[in-house]
């Protein structure tokens, strides 16, 4: 099975020039824990996720309306093909500890995102694969791991690093 099988599409994305609460709102409205943040061209600039929004809200104590996505997102990202395998990046996903992935076309444009929900639903049917999910939950909460998303570059997996 490949990614494009499974991701949520189209993808709902912000811009790192955006506050925290347009962000805020593009996930209630659609019901998603992360969103990609794109460049003015639409390439994938990083991934802003609730809980960065809720530690930048936090520690800043200012307005959502006041923060830009810039500033709290994740710049350091992984992102996918649609065509590579579920099971190669549910791998990465577990390596990596992170729940949600970027899908990307060739010029790096988000196209929608694949989670371990999505990964999770399909499993329900399918014992060999209700194991395999359980083991990559349990190695994403992994407690005192500090959760970087700078990988290895395999395949076609897209890795795109920003300078801090």
């Amino acid at each position: 099975m490949q990614v494009q099988d499974l991701m949520t599409h189209p993808a709902v994305t912000c811009r790192p020039s955006d506050s925290l609460d347009r962000a805020a709102r593009l996930m209630y409205q659609n019901d998603y824990g992360a969103i990609p943040v794109v460049y003015d061209d639409g390439r994938l600039a990083g991934i802003i996720t609730d809980r960065d929004i809720a530690i930048a809200a936090h520690i800043r104590g200012g307005s959502l309306r006041s923060i830009s996505v810039s500033s709290a997102m994740t710049k350091d990202i992984i992102a996918c093909a649609p065509d590579e395998s579920i099971r190669d990046i549910e791998h990465l996903m577990s390596s990596k500890q992170i729940r949600r992935v970027p899908v990307v076309d060739d010029s790096d444009r988000p196209m929608g995102m694949l989670s371990l929900n999505d990964i999770a639903r399909n499993a329900i049917s399918d014992e060999s694969q209700q194991a395999e999910v359980a083991l990559t939950l349990a190695s994403i909460c992994q407690p005192g791991v500090r959760r970087r998303r700078v990988p290895t570059v395999r395949q076609k997996r897209v890795v795109i690093t920003h300078p801090k």
